[in-house]
């Protein structure tokens, strides 16, 4: 039993737990449309930029670079002949600067293509909490949560990787440790590519760390968290169920109450 409007809607309720009700019985949905959004939309930055709507890609760039540092050098490129560039390609394509505040405001060019306006990290990151979120969903009823621990050991890898890329850009962007990783050099006795041991671009050892950690990231993120969502929205669905169970039951006897004197009234009349 609900109580209902002859038009579907709940009754009775604050316009408060109208939106928890329909949150509590869609949210996935909800997260699909909204998170689906908010990570795709970096994307339309360097669409727009191709088809010459630089304000609408602006827009976007400067949106989210609150969220992100934007370095062109870690981030992917759409609509160039590579899908990211190096410092020095960058270099040579716009300005000789290894100033930071200045690198993440080159968006791109007709010749590079456009930076996503989000870096690389970022993409695997909140594109694998969404995409994960969305595999999660149909198969929740037979995975169990990821313990606390087991969050932890996803979580370390991308914690280990951000730590020492912040801690090798303190040296200067293109000069640290994890720059060169001369360490990775020794350790695997220079037997890979020159390509991936250096440097930050697509196919490197840095680009790849980036990725997995993220993936890892938003593996862990999705296991964890979303069971513990469920169950609190289902439990607000239920509260409110509830009091809408209540208000009609109570609806109903007021109203065999209410014909019952009807009755009444027209035997005395």
């Amino acid at each position: 039993m609900s109580n209902l409007d002859r038009s579907g809607r709940t009754t009775g309720l604050s316009a408060t737990e109208r939106i928890l009700y329909f949150a509590g019985k869609n949210w996935m949905l909800l997260f699909a449309v909204l998170f689906g959004g908010f990570v795709i939309l970096p994307f339309f930055a360097p669409l727009f930029m191709f088809a010459g709507w630089e304000s609408l890609g602006k827009a976007v760039y400067t949106l989210y670079s609150f969220l992100c540092h934007q370095l062109p050098q870690r981030s992917y490129f759409l609509f160039g002949p590579k899908i990211s560039y190096s410092i020095p390609e960058i270099q040579a394509a716009w300005r000789d600067t290894l100033d930071l505040m200045l690198l993440r405001q080159f968006t791109g060019s007709a010749e590079l293509g456009w930076k996503v306006a989000w870096s690389d990290r970022m993409v695997s990151m909140y594109g694998s909490i969404w995409l994960f979120g969305l595999a999660w969903w149909p198969v929740r009823k037979r995975l169990k949560a990821l313990r606390l621990w087991g969050l932890l050991l996803f979580l370390l890898p991308m914690a280990v990787d951000g730590t020492s890329h912040l801690v090798s850009d303190l040296y200067g962007l293109g000069q640290g440790f994890r720059d060169s990783n001369l360490w990775l050099v020794t350790l695997t006795g220079n037997t890979l590519p020159a390509n991936f041991y250096a440097g930050d671009a697509w196919g490197s050892f840095n680009a790849w760390m980036r990725l997995v950690t993220g993936v890892l990231f938003g593996t862990g993120i999705v296991w964890f968290g979303f069971p513990f969502f469920e169950r609190a929205f289902e439990e607000t669905r239920q509260t409110i169920q509830a009091k809408m169970e209540r208000q009609a039951a109570w609806q109903a006897r007021e109203n065999e109450r209410y014909e019952m004197l009807m009755r009444i009234a027209r035997r005395k009349g």
